[in-house]
Protein backbone atom coordinates (compact mmCIF):
# COMPACT_ATOMS: atom_id res chain seq x y z
CA UNK A 1 0.00 0.00 0.00
CA UNK A 2 1.44 3.64 -0.75
CA UNK A 3 1.36 5.77 1.38
CA UNK A 4 -0.39 9.60 0.98
CA UNK A 5 1.94 12.28 1.01
CA UNK A 6 1.19 14.71 3.77
CA UNK A 7 -0.57 17.85 3.16
CA UNK A 8 2.24 20.99 3.03
CA UNK A 9 2.59 24.65 3.75
CA UNK A 10 4.01 25.11 0.28
CA UNK A 11 0.79 26.93 -0.83
CA UNK A 12 2.28 30.00 1.23
CA UNK A 13 5.47 30.18 -0.95
CA UNK A 14 3.18 31.21 -3.76
CA UNK A 15 -0.36 31.23 -5.36
CA UNK A 16 -1.18 30.76 -8.79
CA UNK A 17 1.79 32.65 -10.61
CA UNK A 18 0.46 32.82 -14.02
CA UNK A 19 2.24 35.63 -15.39
CA UNK A 20 5.58 34.91 -13.15
CA UNK A 21 5.36 30.96 -14.47
CA UNK A 22 5.51 32.58 -17.56
CA UNK A 23 8.56 34.56 -17.56
CA UNK A 24 9.93 31.95 -16.04
CA UNK A 25 9.36 29.74 -18.77
CA UNK A 26 10.77 31.73 -21.29
CA UNK A 27 14.16 31.74 -19.40
CA UNK A 28 14.19 27.95 -18.52
CA UNK A 29 16.06 25.70 -20.66
CA UNK A 30 16.02 21.67 -21.08
CA UNK A 31 18.46 20.39 -18.91
CA UNK A 32 18.75 23.94 -16.55
CA UNK A 33 18.99 23.23 -12.74
CA UNK A 34 16.60 24.93 -10.17
CA UNK A 35 19.45 27.06 -9.12
CA UNK A 36 20.53 27.71 -12.46
CA UNK A 37 16.93 29.14 -13.46
CA UNK A 38 17.34 31.30 -10.13
CA UNK A 39 20.92 32.69 -11.40
CA UNK A 40 18.90 33.36 -14.44
CA UNK A 41 15.84 35.11 -13.36
CA UNK A 42 18.32 37.26 -11.32
CA UNK A 43 20.15 38.51 -14.02
CA UNK A 44 17.41 39.01 -16.38
CA UNK A 45 16.16 42.16 -15.30
CA UNK A 46 12.56 40.05 -16.22
CA UNK A 47 11.13 40.78 -12.31
CA UNK A 48 11.87 44.71 -11.01
CA UNK A 49 9.64 44.55 -8.02
CA UNK A 50 10.39 41.24 -7.18
CA UNK A 51 13.30 40.67 -4.04
CA UNK A 52 15.92 38.04 -4.50
CA UNK A 53 14.64 36.44 -1.83
CA UNK A 54 10.99 35.96 -2.74
CA UNK A 55 12.33 35.63 -6.22
CA UNK A 56 14.47 32.20 -4.72
CA UNK A 57 11.29 31.24 -3.38
CA UNK A 58 9.09 31.47 -6.10
CA UNK A 59 11.46 29.48 -8.51
CA UNK A 60 12.48 26.89 -5.88
CA UNK A 61 9.28 26.12 -4.07
CA UNK A 62 6.58 27.11 -6.18
CA UNK A 63 8.08 26.75 -10.00
CA UNK A 64 9.90 24.18 -9.55
CA UNK A 65 7.68 21.68 -7.91
CA UNK A 66 5.30 22.25 -10.60
CA UNK A 67 7.02 22.07 -13.84
CA UNK A 68 10.59 20.89 -13.03
CA UNK A 69 10.30 18.24 -10.48
CA UNK A 70 7.23 16.23 -11.86
CA UNK A 71 8.20 13.59 -14.37
CA UNK A 72 8.29 13.80 -17.42
CA UNK A 73 8.94 17.44 -16.79
CA UNK A 74 5.79 19.76 -17.78
CA UNK A 75 7.44 22.58 -18.52
CA UNK A 76 8.88 20.81 -21.68
CA UNK A 77 5.88 21.62 -23.46
CA UNK A 78 4.08 24.13 -21.47
CA UNK A 79 7.20 26.69 -22.72
CA UNK A 80 6.38 25.92 -26.19
CA UNK A 81 2.36 26.24 -25.74
CA UNK A 82 2.90 29.64 -23.57
CA UNK A 83 2.80 32.39 -25.75
CA UNK A 84 0.31 30.29 -28.23
CA UNK A 85 -2.39 28.91 -26.50
CA UNK A 86 -4.94 30.99 -25.01
CA UNK A 87 -5.27 32.62 -21.77
CA UNK A 88 -7.53 30.62 -20.73
CA UNK A 89 -6.01 27.09 -21.91
CA UNK A 90 -2.75 28.26 -20.30
CA UNK A 91 -4.56 29.03 -16.94
CA UNK A 92 -6.04 25.57 -16.93
CA UNK A 93 -2.68 24.11 -17.94
CA UNK A 94 -1.64 25.76 -14.16
CA UNK A 95 -4.07 25.08 -12.74
CA UNK A 96 -3.71 21.03 -13.30
CA UNK A 97 0.18 21.16 -12.32
CA UNK A 98 -0.38 23.21 -9.92
CA UNK A 99 -2.53 20.61 -8.19
CA UNK A 100 -0.23 17.98 -8.70
CA UNK A 101 2.33 19.70 -6.90
CA UNK A 102 -0.22 20.66 -4.01
CA UNK A 103 -2.03 17.87 -2.62
CA UNK A 104 -4.35 20.07 -0.04
CA UNK A 105 -5.34 22.31 -3.26
CA UNK A 106 -6.33 19.20 -5.45
CA UNK A 107 -8.06 17.66 -2.46
CA UNK A 108 -9.95 21.01 -1.51
CA UNK A 109 -10.74 21.25 -5.60
CA UNK A 110 -11.75 17.55 -6.12
CA UNK A 111 -13.64 16.80 -2.02
CA UNK A 112 -14.70 20.10 -1.62
CA UNK A 113 -15.10 22.74 -4.17
CA UNK A 114 -16.70 20.52 -7.10
CA UNK A 115 -18.79 18.85 -4.35
CA UNK A 116 -19.94 22.04 -3.18
CA UNK A 117 -21.13 23.58 -6.55
CA UNK A 118 -22.69 19.81 -7.41
CA UNK A 119 -24.84 20.34 -4.48
CA UNK A 120 -26.50 23.67 -5.42
CA UNK A 121 -23.89 26.54 -3.29
CA UNK A 122 -22.87 29.45 -4.91
CA UNK A 123 -20.35 30.68 -2.67
CA UNK A 124 -17.69 29.65 -0.38
CA UNK A 125 -16.87 31.55 2.46
CA UNK A 126 -13.59 31.72 4.61
CA UNK A 127 -15.27 29.68 7.39
CA UNK A 128 -15.91 27.13 4.86
CA UNK A 129 -12.66 26.83 3.99
CA UNK A 130 -11.70 26.77 7.48
CA UNK A 131 -13.60 24.53 8.54
CA UNK A 132 -12.13 21.81 5.52
CA UNK A 133 -8.45 22.58 6.51
CA UNK A 134 -9.30 21.87 10.33
CA UNK A 135 -10.82 18.95 9.56
CA UNK A 136 -8.20 17.55 7.18
CA UNK A 137 -5.44 18.59 9.92
CA UNK A 138 -7.39 16.31 12.63
CA UNK A 139 -7.82 13.50 9.85
CA UNK A 140 -4.35 13.23 9.51
CA UNK A 141 -3.74 14.52 6.31
CA UNK A 142 -0.84 16.99 8.12
CA UNK A 143 2.38 15.65 9.48
CA UNK A 144 1.78 17.29 12.37
CA UNK A 145 -1.43 19.57 13.98
CA UNK A 146 -1.36 22.20 12.63
CA UNK A 147 -2.16 25.33 15.14
CA UNK A 148 -5.42 27.45 14.27
CA UNK A 149 -2.92 30.43 12.71
CA UNK A 150 -1.87 28.16 10.59
CA UNK A 151 -4.85 26.64 9.56
CA UNK A 152 -6.58 30.03 8.82
CA UNK A 153 -3.52 31.07 6.60
CA UNK A 154 -4.14 27.90 4.70
CA UNK A 155 -7.33 28.44 4.04
CA UNK A 156 -6.74 31.96 2.71
CA UNK A 157 -4.23 30.83 0.43
CA UNK A 158 -6.60 28.30 -1.18
CA UNK A 159 -9.69 31.06 -1.72
CA UNK A 160 -6.97 33.24 -2.76
CA UNK A 161 -5.16 30.73 -5.53
CA UNK A 162 -8.93 29.89 -6.77
CA UNK A 163 -9.68 33.37 -7.42
CA UNK A 164 -6.05 33.26 -9.15
CA UNK A 165 -7.39 30.68 -11.71
CA UNK A 166 -11.01 32.03 -11.77
CA UNK A 167 -12.26 29.87 -10.00
CA UNK A 168 -13.97 32.02 -7.45
CA UNK A 169 -14.58 36.15 -8.03
CA UNK A 170 -12.42 38.31 -6.07
CA UNK A 171 -13.67 38.87 -2.80
CA UNK A 172 -16.17 42.34 -2.43
CA UNK A 173 -18.19 41.09 0.38
CA UNK A 174 -18.98 37.78 2.74
CA UNK A 175 -18.22 34.84 0.47
CA UNK A 176 -16.97 34.67 -2.73
CA UNK A 177 -18.85 33.09 -5.64
CA UNK A 178 -17.92 30.26 -7.53
CA UNK A 179 -16.98 30.42 -10.84
CA UNK A 180 -17.50 27.04 -12.67
CA UNK A 181 -14.36 27.13 -14.89
CA UNK A 182 -15.44 25.63 -18.35
CA UNK A 183 -12.72 22.70 -19.32
CA UNK A 184 -10.77 24.16 -22.68
CA UNK A 185 -10.03 21.89 -25.25
CA UNK A 186 -6.64 22.23 -25.16
CA UNK A 187 -6.37 20.94 -21.75
CA UNK A 188 -8.38 18.28 -22.53
CA UNK A 189 -5.85 16.99 -25.79
CA UNK A 190 -2.78 17.51 -23.87
CA UNK A 191 -4.00 15.64 -20.16
CA UNK A 192 -4.96 12.90 -22.27
CA UNK A 193 -2.00 12.44 -23.68
CA UNK A 194 0.15 13.12 -20.55
CA UNK A 195 -1.74 10.31 -18.90
CA UNK A 196 -1.71 7.89 -22.35
CA UNK A 197 2.06 8.86 -22.37
CA UNK A 198 2.72 8.07 -19.10
CA UNK A 199 1.66 4.19 -19.46
CA UNK A 200 -1.75 4.41 -17.99
CA UNK A 201 -4.36 2.02 -19.70
CA UNK A 202 -7.39 3.75 -21.22
CA UNK A 203 -10.01 2.26 -18.92
CA UNK A 204 -7.96 3.85 -15.97
CA UNK A 205 -7.42 7.07 -18.21
CA UNK A 206 -11.06 7.71 -18.41
CA UNK A 207 -11.09 6.91 -14.75
CA UNK A 208 -8.07 8.81 -13.69
CA UNK A 209 -8.70 11.55 -10.79
CA UNK A 210 -6.80 14.94 -12.96
CA UNK A 211 -9.99 15.07 -14.79
CA UNK A 212 -11.34 15.43 -10.93
CA UNK A 213 -9.72 18.95 -10.94
CA UNK A 214 -12.01 20.50 -14.21
CA UNK A 215 -15.24 19.18 -12.21
CA UNK A 216 -15.40 15.98 -15.04
CA UNK A 217 -16.66 12.41 -14.23
CA UNK A 218 -15.82 9.43 -16.14
CA UNK A 219 -19.00 9.57 -18.52
CA UNK A 220 -17.92 13.34 -19.01
CA UNK A 221 -14.20 12.22 -19.90
CA UNK A 222 -15.60 9.68 -22.37
CA UNK A 223 -17.67 12.90 -23.98
CA UNK A 224 -15.23 14.95 -24.28
CA UNK A 225 -13.16 12.74 -25.79
CA UNK A 226 -15.37 11.53 -28.59
CA UNK A 227 -16.15 15.29 -29.17
CA UNK A 228 -12.28 16.16 -29.96
CA UNK A 229 -12.03 12.68 -32.12
CA UNK A 230 -13.47 14.87 -35.16
CA UNK A 231 -9.98 16.80 -34.82
CA UNK A 232 -8.02 13.47 -35.53
CA UNK A 233 -6.12 13.45 -32.02
CA UNK A 234 -7.12 9.85 -31.13
CA UNK A 235 -10.01 7.48 -32.50
CA UNK A 236 -12.45 6.42 -29.19
CA UNK A 237 -14.41 3.24 -29.31
CA UNK A 238 -16.71 2.62 -26.23
CA UNK A 239 -19.19 -0.54 -25.39
CA UNK A 240 -20.59 -0.79 -22.07
CA UNK A 241 -17.95 0.26 -19.66
CA UNK A 242 -15.20 -0.32 -22.31
CA UNK A 243 -13.25 2.02 -23.77
CA UNK A 244 -10.50 1.43 -26.65
CA UNK A 245 -8.48 4.63 -27.76
CA UNK A 246 -6.27 4.26 -30.71
CA UNK A 247 -3.93 7.32 -29.62
CA UNK A 248 -2.21 9.12 -33.26
CA UNK A 249 0.54 10.84 -31.89
CA UNK A 250 3.50 9.32 -30.04
CA UNK A 251 5.19 12.27 -28.46
CA UNK A 252 4.24 14.99 -26.42
CA UNK A 253 6.37 17.39 -28.49
CA UNK A 254 4.09 16.16 -31.25
CA UNK A 255 0.89 16.79 -29.97
CA UNK A 256 1.95 20.14 -28.44
CA UNK A 257 2.98 20.91 -32.54
CA UNK A 258 -0.51 20.29 -33.92
CA UNK A 259 -2.09 21.95 -31.23
CA UNK A 260 -0.11 24.91 -32.20
CA UNK A 261 -0.64 24.21 -35.98
CA UNK A 262 -4.11 23.80 -35.61
CA UNK A 263 -5.20 27.16 -33.24
CA UNK A 264 -7.11 24.89 -30.64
Amino acid sequence: MIEQPFYTTQLGAGLGLIGETQSLLDLWIVGMSTQDLINSALESGEFPNVTARRLRNIVAECFAPRYLNQEPQPAKWLQALSHRVSSRAFSQLSLLYTSRANLIFRDFITQFYWERYASGYIEISSEDTFEFVHRCTFDGKTKTLWSESTIKRQSSYLLSICVDYQMLQPLTRGARKITPLRIDPCVIVILAYDLHLQGIADNNLINHPDWKIFGLQPGDVRDELKRLSVHKFWIIQTAADVVTISWVYKTMEAIVDVIIETGL
